[in-house]
């Protein structure tokens, strides 16, 4: 297996798939060689379980054939409910000590049975606050939602070589793009068409992490439900695009709808900041970079800078990728940069990666 060679980033959403594929160029930097986007039909994921594969993997090998992508390898990842991720203390001990012990200190922290999920773990930091303790971030999925997003993988006829979680994706994309000051508290809010990852980031490192289940989805099914018009007419509307009949009424009443759904998503936020300080030393937050289709829409941004006081930026993973300007349109880009986030954190992994 080339190492060299990075897995092809596949972020099966619930709205739409988007797959990118990057090659390591000089000094650490990376060159795009491929993205795209398809979008789902309605109701085909939902809650993060596959209610229509058939969908999915048409999906994807649509995606691979209109990218003429030949690499079988592909890193994706879930989110939701089916996934825990917590902080957790233990006495020190050395990676093979804790890969050991580690079912056996993990059923004391994850709700589901233990031989139902996959666990990893990584050692945050030797130098706990206390003494003789080490900080360790626990993640746990459950195998048969894992088994459902490889077995459509496999169904394309590729080969899945990493299954990571969301919020990290998100976070390693964010690595390579923006130099943030490791002193500096920032939180990566990524929202999905029906989940919302949140992840606060102290000197470098993921301290806190949730995940919302609500979505984009919402804005679409409230102005669907306000305006009486179809799925695709809403989600035009939602991005500030309206159908060629649109009168001058509509928009007032979208911007009504949008404000009133994006104080819901500034709300959930809000109170998983005032969750985090309170169990945080530092609880001071720098910025909050927000990613995924509904970072688009104005009144979202304006709401949780209003919500939380907090500067909001929009992220844009292809920051400080190399973009070859005849291969890719950037106004195309530039337009679903926000949803792109997921996909190139997951192209930056290799097959090998643990």
């Amino acid at each position: 297996m080339a190492r060299n060679k990075l897995a092809v980033g596949l972020d099966i959403g619930s709205g739409s798939i988007k797959l990118c594929q990057l090659k390591p160029a000089k000094r650490g930097a990376y060159q795009l060689q491929a993205f795209g986007m398809v979008q789902l039909p309605p109701e085909a994921i939902v809650d993060g379980a596959l209610m229509n594969s058939t969908a999915v993997v048409d999906g994807i090998q649509e995606l691979f054939a209109s990218q003429k992508i030949r690499h079988k390898e592909v890193a994706t990842s879930v989110s939701g409910h089916s996934v825990i991720i917590k902080k957790i203390n233990l006495p020190q001990m050395t990676t093979e000590e804790l890969e050991e012990s580690i079912q056996w200190e993990a059923e004391q922290y994850i709700p589901f049975d233990i031989n139902d999920v996959n666990i990893d773990v990584q050692i945050l930091n030797t130098e706990s606050t206390q003494a003789g303790q080490m900080d360790v971030l626990l993640v746990a999925a459950k195998k048969d939602m894992v088994n459902d997003y490889t077995e459509v993988i496999a169904s394309a006829g590729l080969t899945p070589v990493v299954v990571d979680i969301d919020a990290f994706a998100v976070q390693n994309q964010f690595e390579i793009n923006y130099e943030v000051p490791r002193s500096e508290t920032v939180v990566l809010v990524n929202i999905g068409a029906s989940v919302t990852n949140i992840n606060v980031l102290a000197n470098g490192i993921s301290t806190f992490t949730r995940d919302i289940s609500i979505g984009g989805g919402q804005f679409t099914d409230a102005v669907q439900k306000a305006l009486n018009v179809s799925y695709d007419e809403a989600e035009a509307l939602k991005l500030g695009g309206g159908g060629p009949d649109s009168d001058a009424v509509v928009p007032q009443e979208v911007e009504r709808v949008l404000q009133i759904e994006s104080e819901s998503i500034a709300n959930e936020i809000q109170r998983s900041l005032d969750f985090y300080a309170a169990t945080s030393a530092d609880a001071h937050i720098a910025r909050i970079f927000i990613a995924g289709g509904s970072a688009k829409i104005p009144a979202l941004v304006k709401t949780i800078e209003a919500r939380t006081g907090v500067p909001v930026e929009v992220m844009n993973p292809f920051r400080n990728i190399d973009i070859s300007a005849g291969r890719f349109d950037p106004e195309y880009l530039a337009s679903v940069a926000p949803m792109a986030a997921v996909s190139v954190g997951l192209a930056l992994r290799y097959p090998a990666d643990k």
